[in-house]
């Protein structure tokens, strides 16, 4: 597996990364700035900062002290040289597209997407007149032929929401480089503490900041990070104008939740590997679907490129949306609910959580069954979550 090679470790740069510029009057905690403007008496150092001659905040809409400290955080666990942010996931996710692609362009992405990216390639991107290709997760032949007919952007998701397949990064940024396209790559699932894209070449990461990083189910946020500072400045200026900005209270919590983010994915990846097992076993479940099982199509890449293989995974149950129906329900140890990534587990249907927007044709199309369950294992005792498992599978018919 791979191994973070930078001398401060991981969990220590969680804490401490992008905070101690911030903090103030001697406190230990970066405050929380609500102010939406900021005075300056030297209208020449005014003009400056608002320039970006000279480091500053001029309006809260592009840019906030409390906002810059969370993007400051994520840039260094990422290894990014920049980094912004935005009020959502999906902010983040379609204003980076906005600002790259126009009209006569072509995208190259896979099929298992999340919802609403899977929206924005199928039904807004087309409206534009940009070329949109999605091709079967995992087959990397097919992808590297589309994106050798030429293309502007290969966009990846990996592990996939919510059927966890893997892309292979080394190999789909090389071809996509050679090409002349950019890589963007959502890193929402695996979060920086299990993968970092830019190691393999990539161009673009993209958050779901509500998630993994936030952990706590009480803030909404996204964001990018580079090493194309040229790049990240682009995609600045097109939020700034746009308006889908971070606020600082949601910021504020994103840090906070920050701090334990090693310590909450090292337990989620534990209790998913140990649930993916017994599920993988268990009478009333006809498949699972976890990159850590060495049944998975795609262990292998997960196991070169990640550190450990998620905190999430997805399972068919028995009677496919009659057997979801009767399990679901009876689960007490999990927040049924369209969210993931906290440190309550949280559980559903894709037909209700990553794929809503979609409609039955278009998930059979995705290859995503109506009875599909993306299972978020939070961080309670993983003794106690099989077994509330077991309980509510009991209710599960068999097969007649």
């Amino acid at each position: 597996m791979r191994r973070n090679e930078k001398r401060t470790q991981m969990g220590t740069r969680s804490v401490w990364s992008g905070e101690k510029e911030y903090l103030v009057h001697g406190a230990t905690q970066v405050p929380v700035v609500h102010s939406v403007s900021f005075g300056y008496n030297d209208i020449d150092e005014w003009f400056e900062v608002a320039t970006g001659k000279r480091e500053g905040h001029i309006y809260g809409r592009n840019t906030n002290p409390t906002v810059q400290a969370f993007e400051d955080k994520v840039k260094d666990l990422e290894g990014a040289k920049a980094a912004t942010s935005f009020s959502t996931g999906m902010a983040a996710i379609s204003n980076s597209l906005a600002t790259i692609l126009v009209p006569g362009d072509r995208i190259v992405s896979i099929k298992d997407t999340y919802g609403g990216t899977n929206k924005i390639f199928s039904e807004f991107l087309p409206r534009q007149n940009i070329d949109v290709t999605l091709c079967e997760t995992g087959n990397h032949e097919a992808l590297e032929a589309e994106v050798k007919k030429g293309c502007d952007i290969l966009y990846l998701e990996t592990p996939t929401n919510p059927t966890v397949k893997i892309t292979d990064l080394k190999r789909m940024v090389k071809v996509a480089h050679e090409a002349g396209a950019l890589v963007f790559v959502d890193n929402t699932f695996a979060t920086p503490i299990l993968q970092n894209p830019l190691e393999y070449g990539a161009d673009l990461v993209i958050h779901s900041a509500t998630k993994f990083l936030g952990g706590h189910a009480d803030a909404l946020g996204g964001v990018v990070c580079s090493n194309d500072e040229e790049l990240v400045e682009k995609i600045y200026h097109y939020r700034e104008i746009n308006g889908a900005s971070l606020d600082p209270m949601a910021a504020y919590l994103l840090l906070r939740g920050m701090k334990t983010l090693q310590l909450r994915i090292k337990q989620q990846c534990e209790t998913a590997g140990k649930i993916a097992r017994f599920l993988q076993n268990h009478d009333k479940v006809d498949a699972v679907y976890y990159p850590g099982l060495e049944t998975h199509p795609n262990h292998k890449i997960a196991k070169e490129q990640m550190s450990d293989f998620g905190g999430m995974l997805s399972f068919a149950v028995k009677g496919e949306l009659d057997g979801v129906r009767e399990f679901l329900p009876r689960l007490k140890y999990a927040n049924k609910a369209a969210n993931l990534g906290a440190v309550e587990t949280t559980v559903g249907p894709a037909r209700t959580t990553s794929h809503i927007e979609n409609t039955p044709e278009e998930r059979a199309a995705l290859g995503i069954p109506e009875g599909l369950v993306r299972y978020s294992a939070g961080i309670e005792d993983v003794d106690d979550l099989i077994a509330d498992l077991e309980q509510a599978l009991s209710y599960v018919k068999s097969d007649e």
